[in-house]
């Protein structure tokens, strides 16, 4: 398996520490603060990276859909009024820029449209992340391919044929892809973690890691031990919030014990050879001397 090198100091691929992603998303619902109280939380909890997720919303919006009206947290408005209003400007995000290299942490986003790949090319982030929603989307994985920058395709909602189609199109350099089930939160039954195992025989030398929608942490940690590369999961400060992704998400005492179990599980790989450790030398020469007095 290739190692894909984001940064100087840091890559994602084999004998690589799990690079791990809090997918803030749009779980700021608009605000600045919050998406710097959830920056903070992330880098405190040890994660590698904090997502955000950008659009157009007059290219991401159907235009039948622009005028249908719907309750906020900020009163009843269109559906396009709301998704400008859950939207960066390029001033948020060089606030978010400065307070992530300030918190030492990094940061990237899921482009929606070939605009917001321009828009971000302003910003040094270390790679994309394809939503799973635009795997197919061929103009826009092609416009950020030609950035040269590393990216992620999530394989969300997606068949085996999609995924190879898009393979095959793009090729797989500089290419990491995710394992993920598309529902939010998505029940543990349609997690199919084995997919993991089925999309390393298919990409032997490529990367690949695991976008969570589930509830809970233990099977996040099963996808690091099936060998998962990369892990992300939705990241908010309460999962009662308004947003259609809270419910998914991850809040930072949660986020807190995920860094540290899945860097607990990396320290108790091994190597697979056998030996007997220093620390077991006093129950060696006690039991056994026991077992052997007793034969």
């Amino acid at each position: 398996m290739k190692t894909i090198h984001i940064r100087e100091n840091r890559a994602i691929g084999p004998d690589q520490p799990c690079y791990i992603i809090a997918e803030i998303g749009i779980n700021h619902n608009g605000s600045l603060d919050i998406a710097k109280k959830l920056i903070d939380e992330a880098a405190a909890a040890g994660c590698d990276a904090a997502k955000f997720q950008k659009r157009t919303p007059e290219l991401c919006v159907p235009k039948d859909q622009w005028y249908l009206e719907r309750d906020t947290p900020w009163g009843r408005m269109t559906y396009i009024d709301y998704r400008y209003k859950v939207e960066f400007d390029k001033d948020d995000y060089e606030a978010i820029d400065s307070h992530c290299k300030e918190k030492g942490i990094d940061w990237l986003v899921s482009c929606w449209d070939e605009e917001a790949v321009d828009f971000m090319e302003d910003f040094d982030t270390p790679f994309y992340k394809m939503a799973s929603a635009s795997l197919t989307d061929y103009n826009l994985i092609s416009k950020v391919k030609s950035t040269g920058k590393p990216y992620i395709l999530s394989t969300g909602m997606s068949t085996m044929d999609e995924i190879k189609a898009a393979t095959e199109k793009f090729g797989l350099e500089k290419v990491m892809i995710a394992h993920s089930t598309s529902s939010y939160p998505c029940p543990p039954k349609e997690l199919n973690l084995k997919m993991i195992h089925t999309l390393q025989k298919m990409y032997p030398e490529t990367p690949i890691g695991y976008s969570g929608h589930e509830t809970g942490l233990a099977t996040t940690l099963a996808a690091v031990v099936l060998g998962a590369c990369f892990v992300e999961r939705h990241f908010t400060v309460d999962r009662a919030m308004w947003g259609s992704d809270q419910a998914a998400s991850v809040e930072p005492p949660g986020m807190q014990r995920l860094v540290r179990d899945i860097r607990d599980i990396e320290a108790s790989m091994g190597d697979g050879v056998k030996k007997v450790y220093e620390s077991e030398m006093g129950a060696l020469k006690r039991l056994r001397r026991e077992v052997s007095k007793a034969n």
